[in-house]
């Protein structure tokens, strides 16, 4: 099995098969910069050109920071009126407002809901950096967007005024930009904190990020649970089911739901992935489990295998591209499963055929 096709194709390839803008689709230099920001736990992104409210940006930036690992600890307090103590996003403004990195309004107000500006974030980020009022001197606005350029905080964002709203596509190559800069004072860049350095171009490779942090697939049920397999406590985690941010408390109820869930982890981050037999509406990620009915191979390479059918524990049929060589091979004569195995597939995106069947592309698998 090969847990680094699995990170490329579900992990990332969730936020790849978006709705993002055509000219950030195209970009090779923005899938690396996608690819490296979720892995990292920053961000999962839904749809690249949405706008995103200050609300989910503390989270980001917390998520982005040190403090990570304390969300869940947090007590159930807000520190701004119009921020409810059971928001999700309570326990990160409290901890981005404690710490500077972003500030309230007159009255005690927050504002969650509006989105965030490009002034802000420079802001935000800049503090991360260890940047304080006093390596400023005059407008103090205008000194810190000029810092954020000179630091190249700006690459990838194009001429965005200081007012103007992030999307999602901005706030990846924002945070993406921040992991690759070195703080104040620091000879190591921000990044590090992940673990993360940069190749001879520059950049940081999330290749390197998938051979040295990305764990998995294990396997999660009664006999086999996620607190024995992880190697940090479930306390200091961030956990994301079929894409989506969720809380640990939430766990236990969709593993009965399901009566297994399909498990990958990042130690660094302490991030955790999990996937079910639901997947993604989105993006038509899932896991599959069931009977291998089916190996098709092509007239002229009776050899590599090409797709199999599975059998459901549902009872649905499903048919599943073998477009990777070490899939290909897992499945070939050559390989582990055969033709009546039970195996846990774990699927990267759907397409529809003229029939209306719909076929999926298997990237790991698990034999039952």
């Amino acid at each position: 099995m090969n847990s680094k096709q699995l990170v490329s194709s579900i992990l990332i390839g969730a936020a790849a098969v978006s709705s993002f803008p055509v000219t950030a689709q195209a970009s090779a230099a923005y899938d690396l910069r996608e690819r490296v920001v979720t892995l990292t736990g920053i961000l999962s992104p839904s749809n690249g050109s949405r706008f995103v409210s200050r609300g989910e940006f503390a989270a980001m930036l917390v998520k982005a920071s040190e403090y990570r690992s304390t969300v869940n600890n947090a007590s159930a307090v807000s520190v701004f009126a119009d921020v409810p103590v059971d928001s999700s996003y309570a326990p990160y403004i409290r901890i981005a407002a404690r710490q500077g990195w972003m500030k309230g309004y007159l009255g005690g107000q927050f504002r969650p809901e509006e989105y965030i500006t490009m002034q802000d974030a420079a802001w935000a980020v800049l503090a991360l950096l260890g940047y304080t009022n006093e390596d400023f001197t005059g407008d103090q606005n205008g000194s810190r967007m000029a810092k954020f350029s000179f630091l190249e905080l700006n690459e990838e964002l194009g001429n965005m005024g200081a007012s103007e709203i992030l999307t999602e596509d901005n706030c990846i190559n924002l945070f993406y930009n921040l992991l690759k800069t070195k703080p104040k004072g620091a000879s190591a860049i921000y990044g590090s904190i992940f673990d993360l350095t940069l190749s001879a171009d520059g950049e940081i490779s999330p290749l390197e990020m998938l051979d040295t942090t990305v764990k998995g697939p294990y396997l999660v049920n009664k006999r086999n649970t996620m607190s024995s397999q992880l190697p940090f406590s479930m306390d200091e985690a961030s956990f994301f089911v079929d894409g989506e941010a969720v809380s640990r408390s939430s766990i236990k109820s969709i593993q009965n739901e399901y009566g297994y869930l399909v498990m990958y982890y990042n130690a660094s981050s302490k991030t955790v992935w999990i996937y079910t037999e639901e997947g993604s509406d989105t993006t038509g990620n899932r896991v599959i489990s069931g009977e291998v009915t089916n190996i098709y191979y092509t007239s002229s390479d009776v050899m590599t295998p090409t797709a199999i059918t599975i059998t459901g524990d549902d009872g649905e049929t499903y048919e599943c591209q073998l477009t990777t060589s070490d899939m290909q091979f897992a499945f070939s004569i050559y390989g582990t499963v055969e033709v009546g195995d039970d195996v846990i597939l774990i699927c990267s995106g759907s397409s529809e055929s003229a029939d209306g069947d719909t076929t999926y592309r298997v990237t790991d698998f698990l034999e039952d």
